[in-house]
């Protein structure tokens, strides 16, 4: 540990050591069985006697906090119950600004019997082999330099053939920026377009996290209604700078925004002059029906800021995403970029090269489709059959959640809170909503539900809500 000495203070050197190291071993920053550093490396780290050091020492043994070890030198005693100090109370506080921003999920490692809350993915399904392969190439290859804010060309041209293959949508290297997922993409947006007091359109019932984002840079979030054809363009605020959107799969009630509401929304930018950010966290999930084209494939004014994320396809603990922008906007969220963090991790960013480009992202995403989509007819089935007559899962056609509502005059207790005492994790659906009024339900994400399971975890979530509502 790390021995501090005040030449002006009161009390001797002596005496300023012992209490450090006395107090490291009463708060349990010195544990039983750690060594001390040895006397004469402390007087010449401190620049003092190391009869000073000795004595402090002597102190310390003779009370027994310390004592020699053959061959181990000097090493914490046992049989002091540590009294762990609590941290001072702190004379700062948060803005009101960030004061009033909430938490999406208050617990991110809860743990419970069934683990059904959205955003999770199947851990047996990430390709650790390859993905192991590819880091050791990659480090081989990664500079032990500060690299490109906009992450290495050779990623984001990896990333620009991938989605032209995959969505249809043809960008360029230079129009990418590689984030660490879709929250930092948007935070870097938000940076570059909008300015405190600024209105963005969001979807209502949406995704709180972007709401709660927008809301930590001064800009009014505001609500817009989705109703089974997605966000209703004709309730946009005509003030409205910037309209964040999840078209291909809307979160949460994953309903899809149809073709009319995609051109609707175009044309509504372009004659507000505002920007859209297409969130299209999951599309590459879809079970039923083919997709609609990308709503940047169909802009033609360079309105559209793409955004995708690598957290459902691979795993949420690479934190890797990326967003496409129109060129006139990307030497800015550039130069913020690098104000912030400088640059995506290098070593990361040649892995995830590799898996592109190696055609391991494509056989991936393969393998884990045919795993998902039989999960997701399964679990929507269940629900059906096994959920109270008034709970019913809302119809979707993609992704790895559903949405799960209840009847109005179900109790106004969240409904998550009481389950996790089932030994269910699900989320409320009641917190994607800014003023949810009497909405009553729930988010059953199966990413993370393994198929045979599924069964059990739908009758332990029914028992929970018949527990809960009495019916």
């Amino acid at each position: 540990m790390e021995l501090f000495i005040d030449p002006d203070a009161d009390r001797s050197v002596t005496r300023q050591l012992y209490e450090q190291i006395r107090d490291a071993i009463l708060s349990g920053r010195l544990g039983p069985g750690e060594r001390l550093t040895p006397s004469r490396a402390v007087s010449a780290e401190l620049g003092i006697a190391r009869s000073t050091v000795t004595d402090a020492y002597e102190s310390l043994a003779a009370e027994g906090y310390i004592e020699g070890r053959a061959g181990g030198g000097t090493v914490v005693a046992g049989g002091h119950g540590s009294y762990p100090r609590s941290p001072p109370p702190g004379a700062l506080a948060p803005t009101p600004r960030s004061a009033a921003l909430r938490r999406y999920d208050d617990d991110p490692q809860a743990e419970a019997a069934f683990d059904l809350r959205p955003g999770r993915v199947d851990p047996r399904l990430f390709p650790a082999v390859v993905w192991r392969r590819c880091v050791l190439s990659g480090l081989r290859r990664v500079s032990a330099q500060y690299g490109d804010p906009a992450g290495t060309f050779d990623l984001r041209a990896a990333l620009s053939r991938w989605l032209a293959s995959s969505r249809g949508i043809t960008l360029t290297p230079e129009q990418m920026v590689v984030t660490a997922g879709t929250g930092h993409a948007i935070d870097l947006v938000a940076r570059v377009l909008l300015s405190p007091g600024d209105v963005a359109g969001v979807e209502e019932p949406g995704y709180p996290p972007v709401r709660e984002l927008l809301r930590s840079h001064g800009v009014d979030a505001v609500g817009v209604p989705v109703d089974e054809h997605g966000i209703v363009v004709d309730a946009i605020p005509p003030a409205a700078r910037l309209v964040y959107v999840t078209p291909s799969h809307q979160y949460p009630l994953g309903v899809v925004l149809s073709r009319r509401r995609r051109l609707e929304l175009l044309h509504w930018a372009g004659r507000h002059g505002a920007a859209i950010v297409e969130d299209d966290y999951d599309s590459e999930f879809r079970h039923t029906t083919r997709p609609l084209e990308p709503l940047h494939r169909l802009d033609r004014d360079g309105r559209v800021i793409y955004v995708g994320t690598f957290s459902k396809i691979l795993s949420p603990a690479l934190r890797m995403g990326f967003l496409a922008a129109p060129v006139t906007l990307v030497p800015a969220i550039v130069a913020v970029r690098q104000a912030i963090d400088w640059c995506p991790p290098p070593a990361t960013q040649e892995a995830l090269t590799g898996f592109v480009d190696g055609g391991h992202l494509g056989r991936h995403l393969r393998r884990v489709r045919a795993a998902y989509t039989p999960r997701f007819h399964r679990v929507y089935r269940e629900l059906l059959d096994r959920l109270p007559a008034d709970y019913r899962p809302l119809q979707t056609h993609a992704g790895l959640h559903l949405a799960v509502v209840g009847p109005d005059t179900a109790s106004q207790d969240d409904p998550a809170h009481a389950l996790l005492r089932h030994g269910i994790l699900v989320a409320s659906l009641r917190r994607s909503y800014q003023n949810p009024g009497p909405v009553t339900g729930f988010l059953v994400g199966f990413g993370a539900l393994p198929t045979e399971q599924t069964a059990a975890a739908v009758d332990a979530l029914a028992t929970g809500i018949t527990a809960l509502t009495g019916r």
